[in-house]
């Protein structure tokens, strides 16, 4: 019936693959992705090209309802996800389990990586951690930037880097890869994902109905399994 152009952060792109399926077999609709980094997205939209659906951190996503680009009517949180750090499938695991144990991981590291700061929230938080921990000068040489879609997990597959530090969605069922743990919850981040119909939508009660069957408690488990924690309470 309807082609829904969704314009996603990485974070949900295995949920969605799992879910769209069954979407697309009981609406009669049909779900088009396109995936990048938040800096990247916001560029296109700025550029002008054009989506059903935004999926983005809830505070981008009240920025664009603000200024007209998303609307209200048919948003939705799709779940909470925190920065976790994985290592090469039977590598040992990192002592995550203090900011002071996170730092000593970190100088201790041959290398770490991470998304660019700027290009994506964990990214952004990640570099800012750093200098926080005050190991700016001691890390030179021994990070390396790249989104976790953008060879950021295969860096830590095969080994050029020791730890990555991503969010959890985009690296817990990842071939290669083992889950060492979130960051301590003193220096955690947490990202509240969202969906939005987009204002100059043609067909935005088959987007609203995309958000619904995302969204739908029903597929909670769907979620877990990607790495997302519930919505909070209303």
């Amino acid at each position: 019936m309807t082609t829904i152009k969704v314009m996603s952060g990485g974070a949900p792109k295995e949920v969605f693959g799992r879910l769209t399926p069954s979407f697309e077999a009981t609406s009669g609709h049909t779900a088009a992705y396109s995936f990048a980094v938040m800096s990247a997205l916001r560029d296109r939209i700025a550029g002008g090209e054009q989506a059903d659906v935004l999926v983005m951190p809830t505070n981008i996503l009240d920025a664009y309802e603000a200024g007209g680009t998303v609307r209200r009517q048919g948003r939705g949180v799709l779940g909470l996800v925190s920065v976790n750090a994985v290592v090469r499938t039977g590598a040992p695991m990192p002592d995550l389990s203090s900011v002071d144990a996170v730092k000593r991981t970190m100088l201790a590291s041959r290398a770490i990586v991470f998304a660019t700061p700027g290009a994506t929230p964990s990214g952004t938080h990640m570099g800012k951690l750093i200098e926080q921990l005050g190991i700016g000068g001691a890390m030179t040489g021994k990070i390396i930037h790249r989104p976790a879609l953008e060879g950021g997990v295969q860096l830590v597959a095969s080994g050029e880097a020791e730890i990555g530090f991503y969010p959890k969605s985009e690296v817990i069922n990842t071939d290669g890869l083992a889950l060492a743990g979130p960051l301590p919850a003193a220096i955690q981040l947490t990202t509240i994902y969202g969906a939005a119909v987009t204002a100059a939508s043609a067909a935005p009660e088959a987007a609203a109905a995309f958000i619904a069957f995302m969204r739908d408690p029903a597929h909670r488990a769907v979620w877990a399994h990607g790495g997302f924690d519930p919505p909070p309470a209303a």
